[in-house]
């Protein structure tokens, strides 16, 4: 579904990433872990257009995407949802909800789309008429999360999806990635906290200083001498 070959990227003359290759195939959880600094999000960032690469290629379901605008990769079936999710403050979730499906297939659709985003997030259609500034850090994620579902995406991309939040907020939200991938989205989740990405995912690469290191299925990473050692604590 999702092929990034030789990328090379980075911001102003500051390179970040070197040579990075690896797949999404559809159906799959894949995760991108490692430290602050790896590169993690400067990959989302390229594959969702933010960020235009160097050199290299991105394909997404056979077509070539890099050069194209982000809006262009939306409408091809990527969301992306960023690191704090990043709702917008001052508007209501159900607002929110519809800023998702500004592609017009999808506007069309939206009330349908959000009846079913409810029934994912059900605590949403308790807060459907607050402003999303007034939520707490996990359901300003999850209203993120149910965003980009307006959009009826092929591909969903997480940053961090944990970042900030209690132990049984995260442990909610990963139950919630889990119920996507049931309904067919394909994720690729990046993630700072391995241990629950590792259980998440079917596959894994691991990131150092802009380069993968490591790669292969979660369980056998989760077991590497390595990994247990740096980023496990065992």
């Amino acid at each position: 579904m999702l092929a990034l070959n030789n990328i090379h990227a980075g911001y102003g003359k500051i390179d970040v990433l070197w040579d990075i290759s690896f797949t999404v195939e559809a159906g799959e959880i894949v995760t991108l872990v490692g430290g602050n600094g790896a590169g993690k999000t400067t990959i989302l960032n390229t594959v969702s257009g933010i960020l235009k690469p160097r050199s290299g290629t991105i394909t997404f379901l056979g077509q070539k995407i890099n050069g194209l605008s982000p809006y262009h990769i939306v409408n091809l079936g990527v969301c992306y949802v960023p690191e704090g999710g990043k709702p917008f403050p001052d508007m209501s979730v159900r607002e929110n909800l519809e800023m998702g499906a500004y592609v017009q297939e999808n506007w069309r659709k939206r009330e349908a789309t959000i009846e079913e985003v409810f029934e994912i997030f059900p605590r949403l259609r308790d807060r459907r008429a607050q402003l999303a500034s007034t939520l707490s850090g996990g359901e300003r994620q999850m209203l993120a999360m149910a965003r980009s579902l307006m959009a009826h995406p092929k591909l969903c991309m997480f940053d961090e999806p944990s970042y900030g939040l209690a132990p049984v907020i995260v442990k909610e939200l990963f139950e919630f990635i889990a119920n996507l991938h049931d309904r067919g989205v394909t994720i690729l989740i990046v993630e700072q906290n391995i241990q629950n990405a590792l259980e998440a995912a079917d596959r894994a690469y691991v990131l150092e200083n802009g380069r993968v290191v490591l790669e292969g299925e979660s369980a056998a990473i989760a077991q590497d001498a390595y990994v247990k050692k740096a980023y496990l604590g065992l």
